[in-house]
């Protein structure tokens, strides 16, 4: 008996989606995604805001996104991905279309439809790519888990923690004070 082949994606496929709709590719195979929630939206808020004013106020070059943002992390293995906050500190790897290559710093917040892939699949595909710094916000878990991927470290948080930035010398996320 013959094995199906399993169709591989390209980046078209992810372009072709009806208005609305959306999807990341990874090592060519879709994956649709489904909206976030209310707190998902919340916390997402909360981060961006926060970053956004730490890089405004210290004059950075950096700049911050929030999903959808697209990021094509790696043509050659069709790997497009929307992680919920991409810090991007080269300008080269910006265009229109969104980043190519590796972001400095990606957060994901873990949705019960995302959390084997936030968990498992991304943290080796941003691990890989070259992604300095890779947080995951686990809502349900009351947990920040936070990947230094140049150090080689990982700590795990609470969402009432106060949790350093690895790629800033002087930039801490203060969960606590936020409103979600």
């Amino acid at each position: 008996m013959p094995l199906l082949e399993e169709k591989i994606y390209t980046i078209e496929a992810i372009y072709a989606l009806p208005e609305g709709e959306r999807a990341e590719l990874i090592d060519g195979k879709i994956y649709y995604m489904a909206p976030p929630s209310r707190k998902h939206q919340d916390i997402s808020g909360e981060l961006y805001a926060d970053i956004k004013s730490y890089i405004r106020s210290h004059g950075g070059d950096c700049k911050v996104y929030a999903a959808p943002f697209a990021v094509y992390l790696d043509e050659a293995t069709n790997t497009y991905v929307e992680p919920d906050i991409s810090v991007i500190c080269n300008p080269d790897k910006l265009d229109d279309k969104g980043c190519t290559g590796a972001p400095d710093w990606i957060i994901e917040i873990v949705s019960p439809a995302s959390r084997r892939m936030d968990y498992y699949t991304k943290l080796f595909k941003y691990r890989t790519a070259g992604v300095r710094e890779y947080w995951i916000i686990d809502a349900a878990k009351n947990q920040v888990v936070v990947y230094d991927f140049v150090n080689g470290d990982m700590a795990q948080y609470t969402l009432q923690d106060s949790v350093k930035v690895g790629i800033y010398e002087d930039c801490v996320i203060d969960f606590g004070s936020m409103d979600f």
